[in-house]
């Protein structure tokens, strides 16, 4: 069994989303179990209408809920030990949930859970890692926004971090790997960037085939299986595609609906059209993971609906089953033992010479 430890309060319609997704996500997944919190007099009447659900859940009754718009501070100072989100990460912290998830404050998750869970050994901050839909099939894209202005030794944490991810998820053996950056030629971007890159390059590592700078279409292309960037750039790429996405949409639906011949057009062509409707949806890629913390952690969009919420069931899901955490500290540990956990600021100086 796999065991999801859930903030029921978290997102923008709270319970009534959360559990709908649960009781999706158990007819995809017979192996889960459930640990609810919550504010009782919420979520049970949402519980009683999903009996497949309650019958293999927990229910925890929590008196603070964090709000969407709380800073992380303030979700901290009257969060801690007594509201939902916390009591979630604090399940996986105990050993009693294989994985924490939330539709709440995203930055709330991050500040709890780096309290909660502490980071891995040789991490110093985390990334959000988001599924990206692309040509080729699916990428892993890091950070898109935990840590804005990462330096180069985070974001070689970030390249090490996202390639055990698509090893657990996408199941690739050697995930190709590139740094996002204004060009592919070595000499372009900002000197973090330009770092990182030079020291994966020399690593050469078994279990990563870093290929070099990628630009913002290759993201689309699928020119890599992970993409590596940080925070700042990362969620404004991820917010631009979701948001180009519902455009396409939207400009295809008026269009076939304008005239008769459109109309027409789209009654032979509405297979191919239903296809296009799914690999834009962005419930689809639901579910981003805050990678770096001892335990697994899920982001989902809170504006999401069941289905979406369900995807974000099915990435922990996976992250579990395939061993996230286990990759990621073996891909860590060979990087050190390969010599270059070294002081990136003497990299740094030595670029400058």
């Amino acid at each position: 069994m796999v065991k999801i430890a859930i903030d029921a309060m978290g997102g923008d319609n709270g319970p009534s989303i959360v559990l709908a997704g649960a009781d999706i996500a158990l007819v995809r997944r017979p192996d889960l179990e459930f640990q609810l919190f919550g504010e009782e007099a919420v979520v049970r009447p949402f519980l009683e209408a999903y009996p497949r659900v309650k019958a293999v859940s927990t229910f925890t009754h929590c008196e603070i809920t964090v709000q969407m718009d709380d800073k992380p501070s303030q979700a901290l100072r009257k969060g801690r030990w007594k509201s939902s989100m916390w009591r979630a990460l604090e399940a996986v912290k105990k050993g009693e949930a294989d994985v924490a998830l939330s539709a709440g404050n995203t930055g709330a998750l991050m500040a709890m859970s780096k309290f909660c869970l502490r980071t891995m050994a040789g991490i110093e901050r985390p990334a959000l890692a988001a599924l990206w839909p692309t040509l080729r099939g699916e990428s892993v894209v890091l950070d898109v926004g935990a840590t804005i202005n990462a330096d180069a030794q985070q974001l070689i944490d970030f390249a090490m971090m996202g390639g055990a991810m698509a090893r657990a998820l996408l199941d690739v053996e050697r995930p190709s790997v590139g740094l996002l950056n204004i060009g592919v030629e070595e000499m372009k971007g900002l000197e973090e960037v330009r770092v990182a890159g030079q020291i994966l390059k020399e690593a050469n590592l078994d279990h990563l085939n870093y290929i070099g700078f990628v630009e913002g279409d290759d993201i689309g292309r699928g020119t890599v299986d992970v993409v590596v960037t940080e925070a700042f750039a990362g969620n404004i790429a991820l917010k631009t595609a979701e948001g180009t996405a519902r455009q396409i949409a939207s400009h295809l639906r008026d269009a076939m609906s304008r005239t008769l011949m459109g109309r027409i057009g789209y009654f032979f062509a509405r297979g191919a059209f239903r296809e296009l409707r799914q690999k834009l949806d962005p419930r689809s890629s639901n579910g981003a993971v805050l990678l770096g913390l001892n335990g697994i952690v899920i982001k989902s969009h809170g504006g999401t609906d069941g289905v979406g919420y369900a995807n974000a069931i099915e990435v922990g899901y996976s992250m579990a089953k395939n061993g996230l955490l286990t990759k990621i500290n073996q891909d860590l540990g060979d990087y050190h033992r390969a010599g270059f956990a070294r002081d990136i600021a003497d990299v740094v100086i030595e670029e400058a010479k």
